[in-house]
Formats: C-alpha cells, structure tokens, sequence
C-alpha cells in the first residue's frame, strides 16, 4: 500500500505540504493561554450596605442569600465574606466546565426568590451578580508625577474617562478602582447647630428630598385635537442639585414672618470623597489602583494585548503630570514562559539532529529525519484546533517532548535502508521499497502503542484531566502524523537524496574519522552486548531480580519523593499582607505599608511596589488593619535571585515594622483562588456565633500548624478582638420620653454611619449625597452621649438619657464557607516540601487538635489536590491495561505483551531517582512524563518484540531469535532514545519563566528514558524469551495466526497491489489480442 509512494514522489511530497500549510493555518487561529480552562466557573455576588457591621451585613443579608443559593445545580462550595466596612462578597464556585452565563442565570433566580426579604437600602445599592476569575488579569496604577493631583482627583478621572473604556473590551468581567475615592456631594453636619435650631437630621433628610427632584412638568400648548397653537414649548427644570452652593440653599425650615434655615446653617457641604477607607501609592506617589478580572472562557492573553493597546490610545489625553505603569499582568509571565519553550524547541531540535547526525554518519541521512520533525510538529496545530484546545504550556510542553518521538519513526526507516544498501548493495530506490514492505508493520505498531498510551487519559474529567487531555491530544496528533509522514515522505526522500557509499572508499575529513571511530566503538560495544546477553537471557532469575530491584527501587523512591499538583512557578510578583493590630487606623497601616514600600525599593531586583492601605488582596476585605504590597520583580533577565530569595530577605528585613507581615505569589492557575501556596478555612460547625471562642479555637489551631516542619507562611485575618461598643437602649425610659427607638437608631445611622437617598449627575456621571456628621462630632466614643434624637412632641432628647454603651471586642471581618462561619487560612509549604506535604501536614493537625463540632475544608487550587486521591495510580493502570490488549491484539497472545509490560519499572525507577535528584516533586508534570514513558519505553521493547517474532516465524529458535532481535535493533534504540534524550536536556538545565515546569517534566521523562533504555535492552530478551516460551505450542483455536497483526496488514496490503497489477497486466494483454484478432479479420 505505501509503497505507492515511493513511485509518486509528488504525492508524498503534497501530503507533507498541505500537512504543514493546515498547520500554519491553525496557528494564525489558535488562541493563546497559560494554562488550559482548568479553573472552575465562579459567580461573584457583591452586596452594599453602608454603615453595617459585618455582624449585621452577615445576619440581614448574606444568610438569606446563602440559604436560597445553597445547592444550585454544579456547585462546589459557597464562600462569603462581609466586613464592617458595609460591604459583603459572596462566591459561587461550579465544577469546572459550567456555563458560566448558566451558572449566573441559576445563581439570579435564586437571589430573586430572597431580594423582597433584603434590607431596603441593600437593595437600592443592587445587588450585583457576575461570573468572573477570582484571580487578577491585570494591575494598572494611574499615578502622578507632581503634588498637584490628590487621591480623589486620580480616582475620578480613572472612574469617568479610563474605566468606562476598558469595561467595553471584550472579555473583561470586571473593571474596579480599589477603594472608593468617587466623588460624592458631602454633607457634614453639625449635631450642636442642629440641637439650637430644633431640627432633626430625619427633617434635613426630607428637605433635601423635596427640594432637589427630577421633575418633567410637560410642554405648553400641546396639540389637544380642539384648538390649534401657534407655538410648542418644552418646559424645564434644573433637576437635582450638583454644586455646593445649591446644597446649601435648600430651606430646612421658614416661618410667615420670612425667617429661613438654610443647609448651610446646619452643616458644611462640599464636593468630597464616598469614603476614605483606602490610601493606594506606587513607589512613594498617590495613586489609582486598577483591577482587572476576565470573564470565565475568554483568552487572557488577548484581552491583556486589547487593553495595552487601548491604555497607549487613551495616554495621548491624560492631564499633563499624570502617567499610567502596568504593575502586572499574567501575559508578562505568559510571555515569557513560552519563549523560554520556543528557545528550548530551538535548543532541542538542533541537539537531536546532532545526535542523528552521530549515529547516520552524514549530513543526507541526518537531514531526512530533520525534515520530518517540522512536519509533524506544525501539523499537530491542526489537531490542535480540530479538537477546540489552545496554545498553552501544557501543550508547548507535549511539543517539545514530541521532538525527540517523532524523530523515531524517521531514524529507523533511514537506519533500516542503510542496512540494506550495505548487506544486499541495493541502490537506494530499491532499497527504500525493500525497507517499507519490512519496516512498515512495526511503524504501525510503535504509533498504535504510543497512541494508545494517550488515548484513555485524554477521557479524564477535572482540572488534571484537561492537563492530561490536552498534552495527549497533542502528542498523539503528532505521533499519527509522524508515522505518516515515516511511511510516504521518508521513504521517498531517502530514495532521492540518500546515496550508497558503501564498499567504496571515503575521503577522510576529520568528520569522517571522528565518525568511523565511533562506528567501530559502537561495534564492540553491540558485539559486548551480544555476549552478555547469552550469558543471561536464559537465566529466568536474572530477568526478575533485576525487575525486582528495579521496584524496590521504585517502592523506596516514591516514598522519599515528595507529592505534588501543580507548582508555584517565579511569576515575577510577591504579595506582602499586612495585618496591624486589631483596631489600629488606616493612617498607621499605612505608615507600615510605605515603610514596607522603602525597603522593597532599595532590594535588587524590585522594579516597582503599589501599596495599599485599607485592602487586603487575599479575601479582598476590607479594614483600617490590613493592607497590601504588590511587588514587582525585575523581568527573569534582568535579576539574579529567584523570587523565593527575594521573600525570605524581605522576611528579615521587615521583622520589626510593627505589624505582621506576610509573603504570597500570585496563584500557580490563575482563576484558582487568590495567592498561591495552599488555601483552606477552618469551619465552625456548632452554629454558635461565639466569635470569641471560635478565635481561640483558630489561635490553638494556628499555633499547632505553627509547630510542622512542613508548614511556613500560616496567616489568618480572623480577630474577635476588634474593639467595638454595644450600644444599649432601656426601652422603658426610652418610651417615658416618647423617643421611639427605631427612629434613634435611624437617627444615629444618618449621624454615625452615614447614608445617602439621592444621586446627582456630574460629568456625565452619577455621584450620591451623603449625609452625616462632621469628623469632630463622632471622634470619640463619649461624642454619642452629646448627640440628640427628636421625641413625639418635637423636644430634643439627648441619647445619654436612655442609652448606654458597652465595651468588647468582636470580629471585623467574617468569613463564612457553605453556610458555617469560617477562619480563612494562608499558608506555604516550607523549603524542601510540596504543597501535598503541607495539606497532609494540616489534616493530621486537624484531626488530632480540632474538638467537635469543628472542621476544616479547602478552595482554590488546594480544593482539587485535596480530592484528587490516588488519581494519578489508576491512570497508570488504565493506560497499562489498554496497552496491554493492543499488544495482545497485535502479537495475537495473551503472554507476549508481559515482555512489553513488565520492562516499564526500570524506566519509572529513573524517573523517579531524576527527580529526587533534581529536588523536584511528582506532580503533575513529572505524571505527564511518567505516562509518557509507557509509550516510549514500549516502543523500544516492541522494536525488540517485533523482530524477534519475524524471526522465530522463520524458523529462529526463540533464544536466537530473542538474541538476534536485540543485536538488530540495539542501534536503532539507542539512536532514537539519545536523540528523544538530547532533546531534553535544554528542558533540564531550564532557568527564569516556567523554569519549575520545564524541569519537572524534562527531569521525569530524560531520567526514565536513559535509565530505561540502558536497562530495557537488557531486560527486554530475558522478558521475550520467558513468555515466547509459555506462549509456545499455545493457542486459542486451531490454526490460530501468529504474525503480528501490522505485519499481516502490511503483507495482504502488498499482496493485493501485486495481484491487482498482475489483472492490470492481464488486461492489457487481454486488450491487445483481441484488437490483434480484429485486425486480422
């Protein structure tokens, strides 16, 4: 069948072609990620209700609103969290793969069925639901270059002229200014003035109402169908007020005699800020901090290039003194990573053709193989699309490593028509069509085996599985195309280009000497291996004391190899927490913060630190305690410590700021979770809102957490000490002096809290009124006792006549996870250990410390490392398994495949030792290569295999023929394994972007492909002659075959081509008698 292209040169050549050009095609389309979709869909619920404790925002709001969204249909986990900022946050997080516009659509009804039941100024505020990445997609900071622009004045110009922009572009969930320096038209009043006059905030509140109105009064001489007008006139009103002055006219009060009490007697107004809960910097200027969040499903990296592009348009109209400086985006590291990929495609690529160019002797058989790799990698971009993937690490990765297995199938069809020319002094034409009808067989058979090692993974469902997915997909598509490519180009390039040398003399460059030398060295070497199999093939407890060992080995490694996921790669980014003490004010966490701030900037390799006071980017709550630094690295290039470096001397240096400092990456997969390092909540599960008791319980915990070796980082912002005072009201008295208690409590809201009931447009833009007293009039605790409520009869009472306050401490933020109150905890795994070490570590803590009626549970990344199991062990069988029958199938016996299978352990030992050796982990990378082994190592063994089966059917004793089998294909495997290791090894000495994941990957499959070649070999003949010996004699049926299934698929294939050219033949002939007979007549 393919020897057809040996005779149509332009075919083969045209399939390579197109081949390639779909492949081109494919790449200009495909879109670009980091990873795969892996993170799970997330829908966001952000509720507003000023003045609010998060004790009141969590009973009024956030538990009607779990209790209706608990259990929508593909939920994982429910996570909220509310702060005494009056703003709460509540999570939905679905299994990976849900719709997210489903998941919003299911999360809104829900909420709708709870909305009347909601307090009524929560609902004025909206509650606004949005499915988005958790994680950052970008972190712009609009800062200034002189003291003339403040806070304020960064935050509105961002709010009105830059945000509005930026929400347009596609893919972009979410656009937020972190704080809220939005402009708001203040009105500060003044409790003592209020007192004189007689005047209630209640009836500020009403003037104001009524005075600043939307109103539509008509037109005037309408058409009314009865008498026509000469002229229409719209009538109009100035609106709502949205200057100051006008605020400060409206008439509070006015008698008959023409007496008026303006605003403006009664408190200040001015055109402020909504609140100054945070103070935002970079590098010592005010700023404006800028996150951006993507929606669930859109390409990250084209969104990030849409929004550079429109940030350099809107540049040209910034006011002069203001500049914008993109402190992170994950496209940088993105970017990076997969260059460093593409210099180690490069790198690979050019030492696999040095070691082909080693092993054929000259530059014409080197370039034939060399040919085939561009071939087969760029076509895998077309089974890249066919199957909806992207162009992520995972996939670049499954790229680089096809390199050195694609290759294969070239070097054994120019090996193998080397032999012939040299044995048979065929010319190589002839020798190509020779080699095909011979070789052909065992190319299915290696490409049917290592598809079939990627076929059954490429089923597995969760965040792994489209990990494992996505590299199979990839490695499978270039491995089908390889073996195309091995059974119509090669063949027909090496009758083009190859030449046979052999028998006649050479020149002798320095080249060539070199190359006869190794070529001698390699005859000994194979001519040793000969003699040593001979002493051993036969001796059964050889073979199985070195598969023992070999398991030992494996058994002893997997133990001391520490576990992981996914690792935590040199991002570029540190976040440093700052938690200061429960209580403190905005303005000395911010001290610390640009304290932090200094030093940062005076280490190598920090490029710029944005500080934020006020914020903590972990839960995103909010509190005067808590801060945030993000600091930003120098690129990869550009510094010589890595960012763990970094942290441990920025944990030396900041030891004595005052406050408790601590140091997180960004997450290992963006969109899962916050930070990286592990994720997990302690739960309170006795429904007790003893927030005291439940400090202690997380203080105990923490402190046991504290005392593992494998647990370094721990940080949790739950505090029960926050300092709070309850206000009590005696109802008796409080009714003796007609003061009805919810209008007190109203009253004290507007005063203390603030609150706002109307809005007003400004620059285009919609603002809101807030009222409340000013800062002067609620400094102290005992400014409550000098404030006034109005009673029945409109008298003045004082609140110190029927109401008392109580000292304690309480919470300022809480968390709560799947209906039970909650203490998020951070943490990282100590040096020398994984993140599966740490979240081991916690659950043996938790058993043995938690009491009843408390839990722990994870989110983030660490929820899926914690529910993954042995998921890894029974991939790895599955993959055996379905390798296994496809031997079966192909040896036709049940026996033969064991000498395949049982070869494997040498090379997972090798694995294993690399990676140890190496410091890494077995995660998910190291997995990946592992599985991958199965099917490199495999084909070596069937290589082997299948040989020596065509050998023993020609009439080979199975010694002999185990023998001879391996003498045959010792150079091939050789060649082919060093080229796959060459190729690796750019992946192994890998530093900067990605580096953890190059390493691991490269680590896993180059250690278990040179220790399992060197072993296989040996191995292999013992492991063939055993089973060929039990499968002897045996069969199922009478007559049942034993060729190789791909070797009788190729032989009939070659059997009908002859017969159908002999009819073809026969018909002409036909033809030409019978015209000759009609001539004739």
């Amino acid at each position: 069948m393919f020897k057809k292209f040996i005779k149509r040169p332009v075919l083969a050549i045209v399939i390579s072609v197109m081949i390639v050009f779909t492949g081109l095609l494919a790449i200009k389309q495909l879109p670009i990620s980091q990873f795969p979709e892996i993170a799970p869909t997330t829908v966001n619920i952000f509720i507003a209700y000023p003045g609010a404790s998060a004790d009141v925002l969590v009973n009024s709001t956030l538990i009607p609103l779990e209790t209706a969204i608990n259990g929508v249909q593909g939920m994982r986990y429910l996570a909220s969290d509310a702060t005494s900022a009056g703003e709460g946050t509540l999570r939905v997080i679905f299994e990976p793969g849900t719709d997210p516009n489903r998941a919003v659509v299911m999360v809104k009804t829900r909420v709708d069925q709870v909305m009347p039941n909601l307090p009524e100024l929560v609902q004025k505020e909206g509650v606004i639901i949005t499915p988005v990445q958790p994680s950052m997609l970008m972190y712009v900071n609009l800062f200034t270059k002189d003291e003339h622009h403040d806070e304020k004045f960064l935050y509105n110009y961002a709010y009105t002229k830059i945000i509005p922009e930026i929400q347009r572009i596609n893919g972009i969930a979410s656009a937020q200014i972190l704080g809220s320096r939005k402009y708001a038209m203040r009105v500060w009043l003044k409790p003592d003035r209020m007192r004189a006059y007689n005047v209630s905030a209640e009836e500020i509140m009403e003037a104001m109402q009524e005075q600043s109105v939307i109103a539509r009064p008509g037109r005037i001489g309408q058409s009314s169908g009865i008498t026509s007008q000469s002229l229409e006139y719209v009538l109009t009103y100035e609106g709502r007020y949205n200057q100051p002055e006008q605020y400060k006219n409206i008439i509070v009060r006015a008698n008959t005699e023409g007496q008026t009490i303006t605003l403006g007697d009664l408190a200040d107004v001015e055109l402020g800020s909504e609140f100054f809960d945070i103070y935002s910097n970079l590098d010592g200027r005010p700023s404006a901090s800028i996150v951006l969040k993507q929606t669930l499903g859109s390409n990250g990296k084209d969104v990030i290039d849409e929004v550079k592009s429109k940030l350099l348009e809107l540049k040209k109209d910034l006011p002069p003194g203001l500049d914008y400086q993109i402190s992170y985006d994950v496209a940088s590291f993105l970017d990076a990573s997969i260059q460093q990929v593409l210099h180690t495609l490069r790198d690979a690529f050019i030492l696999v053709a040095i070691v082909v160019f080693l092993f054929l002797g000259d530059w014409r058989s080197t370039l034939i193989p060399i040919i085939a790799v561009p071939v087969s990698l760029i076509g895998a971009f077309f089974v890249i699309q066919l199957f909806g993937l992207s162009i992520n690490l995972i996939t670049l990765f499954a790229l680089v490593l096809a390199i050195g297995i694609v290759v294969d199938n070239a070097i054994v069809v120019v090996e193998a028509v080397h032999v012939k020319m040299e044995e048979e002094h065929l010319n190589p034409y002839k020798a190509s069509t020779e080699v095909l009808g011979e070789i052909g067989g065992a190319i299915i058979a290696i490409t049917l085996v290592m598809v079939s090692v990627f076929i059954p993974i490429s089923f597995m469902t969760g965040p792994v599985g489209v990990f494992y997915r996505q590299f199979s997909i990839t490695m499978a598509g270039s491995i089908v195309i390889s073996a195309v490519v091995a059974l119509t180009l090669t063949p027909v390039l090496c009758a083009i280009l190859l030449k046979s040398n052999h028998g006649k003399p050479k020149k002798k460059s320095p080249i060539d000497k070199f190359i006869d030398w190794f070529n001698k060295g390699f005859e000994r070497l194979t001519g040793g291996y000969v003699g040593l199999l001979n002493k051993i093939v036969t001796r059964r407890f050889v073979t199985f004391g070195i598969l023992i060992a070999f398991c030992v080995g494996i058994a002893f490694t997997n133990e001391v190899l520490p576990a992981g996921f996914i690792p935590n790669e040199d991002q570029g980014m540190i976040y440093a927490i700052i938690q200061t003490p429960p209580g403190a004010t905005l303005e000395r966490t911010n001290d610390v913060a640009r304290k932090l701030q200094q030093i940062c900037e005076e280490m190598d390799g920090v490029e710029s630190v944005s500080s934020l006071a006020g914020y903590e980017i972990m839960t995103e709550g909010r509190g005067s305690n808590a801060g945030t630094c993000l600091i930003n690295l120098k690129p990869w290039g550009e510094r010589h410590h890595s960012v763990h470096e970094i942290m441990e001397e920025l944990e030396e240096e900041t030891q004595n700021l005052g406050a408790r400092i601590e140091y997180f990456e960004p997450p290992a997969v963006p969109g899962f979770g916050s930070s990286g390092g592990f994720s997990m909540r302690l739960l309170d599960k006795t429904n007790s809102t003893d927030y005291h008791a439940f400090g202690k319980i997380n203080d105990d915990f923490m402190e046991a957490l504290g005392k593992r070796k494998e647990l370094t980082g721990l940080f949790s912002f739950f505090s029960a000490n926050y300092p709070q005072y309850e206000l009590k009201i005696n109802n008796k008295i409080a009714m003796q002096k007609g003061v009805s208690i919810g209008k007190a409590m109203e009253n004290l809201n507007i005063l203390i809290g603030s609150t706002y009931e109307q809005g007003f447009i400004l620059y285009g833009r919609f603002f809101k009124v807030y009222t409340q007293s000013a800062p002067e009039y609620r400094a102290l605790p005992s400014d409550l006792e000098k404030l006034f409520v109005k009673n029945e009869e409109g008298e003045m009472v004082p609140y110190s006549a029927f109401m008392t306050m109580e000292k304690k401490l309480g919470p300022n933020e809480i968390t709560r996870y799947n209906l039970y109150n909650s203490a998020t905890i951070n943490g990282l795994p100590a040096a020398g250990y994984t993140t599966g070490d740490a979240l081991n570590a916690i659950k043996e803590v938790a058993a043995e410390s938690l009491p009843h009626g408390y839990d722990i549970a994870w989110e983030g990344l660490s929820y899926d490392e914690a529910n993954r199991g042995s998921e890894s062990l029974y991939i790895f069988i599955i993959v055996l398994i379905f390798v296994y029958f496809v031997l079966a199938a192909q040896y036709e016996s049940f026996l033969l495949p064991f000498a395949v299978i049982l070869s494997l352990p040498v090379g997972i030992f090798g694995s294993f030792a690399l990676l140890k050796m190496m410091g890494l982990a077995n995660d998910v990378y190291a997995q990946i290569g592992v599985i991958m082994l199965v099917g490199l190592l495999g084909k070596n063994a069937v290589l082997i295999v299948e040989f020596a089966v065509q050998k023993h059917r020609q009439g080979a004793t199975i010694l002999e023929a185990a023998i001879e089998g391996s003498r045959a294909r010792f150079r091939p495997i050789l060649m082919t394994s060093f080229a796959f290791v060459a190729g690796l090894i750019p992946l192994v000495i890998a530093t900067g972007a990605g580096a953890i994941g190059n390493r691991t990957i490269g680590g896993s499959a180059l250690g278990g492909m040179l220790i399992g070649t060197i072993g296989g070999v040996l191995v292999i003949p013992g492991l063939y002659y055993i089973f060929a010996k039990m499968a002897e004699g045996r069969a199922l049926i009478k007559d049942e075959a034993s060729e190789p299934f791909s070797e009788e698929l190729m032989r009939v294939s070659e059997q009908e081509s002859k017969t159908k050219v002999a009819l073809r033949e026969m018909r002409k002939l036909l033809k030409k008698l019978n015209k000759r007979g009609k001539d004739d007549k």
